[in-house]
């Protein structure tokens, strides 16, 4: 069996897979636990699961991996991982370390078409590029590549590109981040703590994000609407940019907390208006399939394929 590992800053899950497919999984929450390896011990023993079970892993975690691939540690959460310091506590072999969004990236383009909405059907082509690009707390973005019968990922830092405001509103929305900020980057915008920042700047309260979508079905055409149709124009914006930057004519995917929760408005014109305001690029932009990947075992099933590859 292979183990599998997805580890947030405030979740983990750990999954088990045979040939290929999860077999069992489990959900802990972080707080509940010391340490990774307080949380492994209670997953082996829930699951039953002897070392001697287990050829391989990998653990995709939210932190950047150290340059030797043999240690990490959570931004978010004060644990550090050691691959082989596990190996040796759990007689396992030595799991291998990846960043998280590079598991989802390649768990989002791997997945069944029945995970996927697609919002743009484009012309797609089976060996370009694909783009993953994941809006929540920050703002994930990586590449990834046909390889073999498996993906190349390539992990990069877009979020924090600067933000190009494409009229004046955004211009508006620019000056307003900078003077709290400094330098202004898409992260700051296309993000949960972005919608937030955008209500703050239309309306002069800052919200919850959720509550800015929920104000925002109740009342269209108020401010919470406002700032959902901003936050909205800018993500389009961005992912068009990100994607006219590689050439992601395999496809681009949004994975992500907000994709899925915010998936109706996805569907209406803001997004899609500025993911395709591409001028002179625009044909270009408009053959780009665009996907939401609603699958919530997405990081696991990516851990998977990074483990057996």
């Amino acid at each position: 069996m292979i183990l599998c590992g997805d580890i947030g800053g405030t979740k983990t899950l750990l999954g088990l897979a045979r040939d290929g497919q999860l077999i069992v999984d489990r959900r802990y929450a972080n707080a509940d636990f010391p340490d990774f390896a307080a949380v492994l011990a209670a997953f082996l023993a829930e699951t039953n699961t002897g070392s001697t079970h287990i050829a391989g892993g990998c653990l995709a975690l939210a932190g950047p991996i150290a340059d030797d691939g043999a240690s990490a540690r959570l931004t978010n959460l004060p644990w550090t991982i050691d691959a082989p310091d596990l190996a040796r506590r759990f007689g396992l072999p030595p799991p291998r370390l990846v960043n998280d969004f590079a598991a989802a990236a390649v768990g989002a383009v791997g997945t069944s078409a029945a995970r996927l909405v697609t919002l743009q059907a484009g012309e797609p082509l089976a060996g370009a590029p694909r783009l993953v690009i994941g809006a929540g707390t920050g703002l994930g973005m990586a590449i990834v590549l046909p390889e073999g019968k498996g993906w190349r990922c390539v992990a990069g830092e877009g979020g924090h590109v600067a933000f190009a405001p494409a009229d004046e509103p955004q211009a508006a929305l620019w000056e307003f981040l900078r003077r709290r900020h400094g330098r202004v980057t898409w992260e700051r915008v296309v993000s949960g703590p972005g919608i937030s920042a955008i209500h703050e700047f239309l309306a002069g309260t800052s919200l919850p994000p959720e509550q800015i979508a929920d104000r925002a079905m109740a009342a269209p055409g108020g401010e919470a609407d406002r700032a959902l149709e901003l936050f909205l124009a800018t993500y389009g914006a961005f992912a068009g940019d990100m994607a006219l930057a590689c050439l992601a004519r395999g496809g681009v995917y949004l994975a992500g907390g907000i994709a899925g929760k915010l998936l109706d408005r996805l569907r209406d014109g803001a997004f899609l208006s500025a993911f395709n305001a591409k001028a002179e690029h625009a044909a270009i932009a408009a053959r780009m399939p665009i996907h939401v990947v609603d699958d919530p075992l997405l990081g696991l099933r990516g851990a998977l394929s990074l483990g057996v590859a």
